[in-house]
């Protein structure tokens, strides 16, 4: 999605993010995004974008709740109402936290929440690359060292054939005689 560009200079684009209690029964949510949009409607702000990002775990507990839905919104708002609306969600029932930003200029408005996916695939393939990669430089080093290995010469493959009976008892006693000599 391009940047987004406020309609007239009265306006500013301003970023909310929502979290409220999951898991929570139809009705009640349905109550809260209901509630939560007349807050924005009665401030006259026009929705750009609407990005439900679903249960997400909490790094710490928020009114007793390990897990949280979390709802992003892009508005056109005069500036003016900002405060009014965000004392409005800080005592709207059913909000867990709040947080209302000016995006920085130029700031590319897009849905994030199908991205959690994209984002788990690409570290997985990422992972395996590295293990591939990993496996492909030791099998790599492997083949180095046995090519550096010198080949064992003519001399050396004639000894490991296997010897009569009569000429390792001639070697034994010539180990044998050495020995005594000393």
């Amino acid at each position: 999605m391009p940047v987004h560009v406020p309609s007239s200079e009265d306006v500013r684009v301003y970023e909310t993010a929502i979290l409220y209690p999951s898991p929570m029964n139809q009705k009640e949510e349905n109550e809260l995004l209901k509630a939560i949009d007349e807050i924005f409607t009665e401030a006259k702000a026009t929705v750009i974008l609407k990005d439900a990002w679903g249960a997400r775990g909490l790094a710490y507990k928020i009114g007793g709740f390990e897990e949280a839905n979390v709802l992003v919104m892009y508005h056109e708002i005069d500036p003016s109402t900002i405060k009014e609306i965000d004392r409005q969600l800080s005592i709207l029932k059913g909000v867990l936290r709040h947080l209302i930003v000016k995006p920085v200029k130029d700031y590319d408005i897009a849905p994030m929440a199908g991205r959690l996916d994209q984002w788990k695939e690409q570290v997985r393939v990422d992972r395996e690359t590295r293990v591939r990669e990993k496996e492909e430089k030791k099998l790599k080093q492997v083949v180095e060292k046995a090519k550096r290995a010198p080949a064992k010469s003519k001399k050396a493959a004639a000894d490991d054939k296997p010897k009569s009976t009569e000429t390792i008892e001639q070697g034994v006693d010539k180990l044998l005689s050495d020995d005594l000599s000393l």
